[in-house]
């Protein structure tokens, strides 16, 4: 049983595929990133179109949560590259979880305040 100052967040890997249409974007079929908390992790080396970070990142706080099992956020992988003439995806799996401390991410007091 968790304490009562903890909660526990998905940590996702978000991963390159291609489409049905050829990629003309900075991103190949393979790159990625993770995520755990509100920290981005990248391969040494690799770099990430940030538009397409951009259009990515209001989805992953969601992503992150506990959703209801026919809540679309719960069955949908897969998210289109914002540039309409880019064929590729944005796979968001979730690959684990990690447990935080209220106190350790916000000044503000339990219960609000």
């Amino acid at each position: 049983m968790s304490a009562p100052d903890e909660f526990t967040l998905y940590d996702l890997r978000v991963e390159v595929v291609e489409g049905d249409r050829p990629m003309v974007c900075n991103h190949a079929a393979g790159d990625y990133f993770e995520l755990s908390g509100e920290n981005l992790s990248f391969p040494p080396g690799q770099t990430f179109p940030l538009y397409s970070l951009a259009a990515l990142l209001p989805i992953l706080p969601a992503k992150q949560r506990e959703t209801d099992p026919a809540d679309w956020m719960t069955t949908d992988m897969d998210v289109a590259c914002p540039d309409p003439h880019c064929g590729g995806r944005f796979r968001i799996t979730r690959t684990g979880k990690t447990t935080f401390r209220h106190g350790d991410v916000t000044r503000v007091p339990l219960g609000g305040g």
